[in-house]
């Protein structure tokens, strides 16, 4: 509201607390404020992304030697994703401070906030988290100090530090594994990928370098974001917006004096984005390239309305083009992990509930409740659509959210009665390996342990411990929900990790001589791996199993399904 100061969503971690009558403040936090100048924008009046990263890492390399106590280099950054927008005028609020320290190397969370000076408001830009390695000293390798958390919401980011460190150490072993199962596609109307390579060339000058002369990685950021922008105009013929930067590493250093040579192309598209690759490498006189840094950027192109336009597919080049072309699958497909695991795992609320006789009722309330709530959400985006089957995607409380579409010529009871026979579930589903009950709590509730393969090379697979409703509800639509629960007799287990289901289920409803299907699932930490590799379109799994489900429908659409009969209002809820 105009005129309401709102501290922006993210800054808590910085918040101050009263310790022994004094306030505290973290050791290690530096703050940077900026107002945006017409020097420091883009042709759209807006501040240049590439100035904002030269702000973020300078704030962050001072917070890193504020706690090092000597020079540090940034090592790597992890994804960005740029929420809004900064016009001129507005003040550009950065907070850095250190997370947590390791041997030599510490992780820096970065927060970027806007201000407005002429309604009060700010507003939340993005997040980041970069590493930073103390400089070798006189007496050899640097050993830093532990960081000691103070508050709540320091103690929270501290143990995360540590999944977000073995994700950047695992991130290329992730990658490669991913390749084995990627798929490739050809399309006729592809635009040729050589039309967007883009090559440019700068000088390493004086003011480009910092207070260690070597080149500010802020400056090599910020040009590499130039040239991988035209490259994605290149393909659009229009200005993109830049969405996410990908986790990067500086290989090397470079200083002044060095030729910096930045090279971009468009590697894939998806739908409605797009990621280019940007290469850094640097040489003086006749030596041989230097390689600094690669880079991968997320671009989209807005309408009037701000809304993300369709984009057309890329051919890659021959050779090295369809490595690009697949790696960038993957790339999309971690980049989904790496963003709701970590952030589900920042809540670490379980989402589980105790299953009792006097919650029964209740329960069986809330699962169906949850589904329709979830189908009720607005600003689904259409990812996808392959043989008559359509992805939906829909960013909600940091999770993710999919529906997938499709019409099947079975009559929309009977789709009801054979989906809800949960015992059945595995003729057309390969993602339940196995399905036993564990518990006939009475005849309208059953709890049921369902067993999910493993979705990577030696890794074990998952359990869940699912409560399912009984009874048949003679409506239009029909709905089939799941939850999870817990159940003292069925801890988990060292044979398989224990998996959560929050919201998911089918909604069936007639629409003429067809029967509209739809089935929903909450992207929780315990299924994301089993739905991501879909929307990053490094598989067709959930394509598959939709078909599979709609070939089971027809062949058995004339059959009676093993459900017994209930009166009408009695409803029925099975785990999807």
């Amino acid at each position: 509201m105009s005129g309401e100061v709102r501290p922006p969503e993210g800054l808590d971690e910085l918040e101050l607390i009263q310790e022994n009558g004094e306030e505290y403040r973290n050791p290690t936090e530096v703050k940077m404020s900026q107002i945006v100048l017409p020097c420091h924008a883009n042709h759209c009046g807006e501040l240049s992304v590439g100035q904002l990263l030269k702000w973020m890492d300078s704030t962050a390399c001072l917070s890193a030697e504020r706690h090092a106590g000597c020079s540090c280099i940034t090592a790597c950054v992890d994804d960005i994703h740029f929420e809004h927008t900064i016009g001129i005028g507005q003040v550009v609020n950065i907070k850095a401070k250190v997370n947590r320290a390791f041997a030599s190397s510490m992780e820096v969370g970065i927060v970027v906030s806007c201000e407005d000076l002429y309604s009060n408001r700010q507003w939340k830009v993005c997040n980041a988290f970069a590493t930073f390695v103390a400089r070798r000293t006189e007496a050899g390798k640097a050993q830093l100090k532990q960081i000691i958390p103070r508050t709540q919401a320091e103690q929270m980011e501290y143990s995360i530090a540590a999944e977000r460190r073995r994700m950047r150490l695992i991130h290329a072993e992730i990658i490669n594994d991913l390749l084995s199962s990627c798929c490739y596609m050809q399309y006729e109307d592809a635009v040729p990928a050589e039309r967007t390579r883009v090559e440019s060339v700068e000088l390493v000058l004086p003011p480009h370098a910092n207070h260690q002369v070597s080149t500010f990685g802020g400056q090599i950021m910020a040009w590499m974001e130039n040239v991988a922008t035209i490259s994605a105009s290149r393909l659009c013929n229009a200005h993109p917006t830049l969405r996410s930067i990908d986790m990067f590493h500086f290989r090397g250093p470079s200083h002044i004096g060095d030729r910096l040579v930045l090279k971009a192309i468009v590697n894939n598209t998806f739908k409605k984005s797009m990621e280019v690759g940007v290469c850094a490498e640097a040489y003086q006189g006749g030596e041989p390239l230097r390689h600094i840094n690669t880079a991968f950027m997320t671009f989209e192109v807005l309408d009037q309305d701000k809304k993300p336009q369709t984009l057309p597919r890329i051919r890659p080049e021959p050779v090295d083009g369809k490595r690009r072309f697949q790696e960038a699958i993957a790339r999309k497909k971690v980049r989904l992990d790496r963003k709701y695991i970590i952030s589900c795992k920042q809540s670490e609320v379980p989402h589980s509930v105790p299953w009792e006789p006097h919650n029964q009722m209740y329960l069986s309330y809330n699962n169906v409740s949850a589904l329709k709530m979830l189908a009720a959400l607005n600003n689904w985006v259409l990812t996808s659509e392959k043989n008559k089957v359509s992805l939906y995607t829909l960013e909600e409380n940091h999770m993710l959210c999919i529906r997938v579409e499709t019409h099947v010529a079975v009559e929309a009871e009977q789709v009801f009665l054979l989906l809800s026979d949960l015992q059945r579930r595995h003729e057309w589903d390969p993602h339940y390996k196995e399905c036993e009950v564990i518990n006939q709590a009475d005849e309208d509730d059953t709890i049921y342990r369902v067993v999910t393969p493993s979705v990577s090379k030696g890794g074990k697979g998952k359990d869940f411990i699912l409560l399912n409703g009984a009874g048949i509800i003679i409506f239009d639509p029909y709905w089939i929900a799941l939850r999870s629960v817990t159940l003292p007799a069925y801890p988990p287990t060292e044979d398989y990790t224990r998996g959560e289901v929050l919201s998911a289920g089918f909604r069936i409803k007639a629409n003429g001589s067809l029967t509209k299907l739809s089935y929903y699932n909450q992207g929780t930490p315990g299924v994301l791996p089993y739905i991501s590799t879909d929307v990053a379109g490094l598989s067709s799994s959930i394509y598959s199993a939709i078909t599979s489900c709609s070939a089971f429908l027809e062949e058995n659409k004339d059959s009676l399904a093993a459900v017994p009969p209930a009166a009408p209002g009695e409803p029925r809820w099975d785990p999807v």
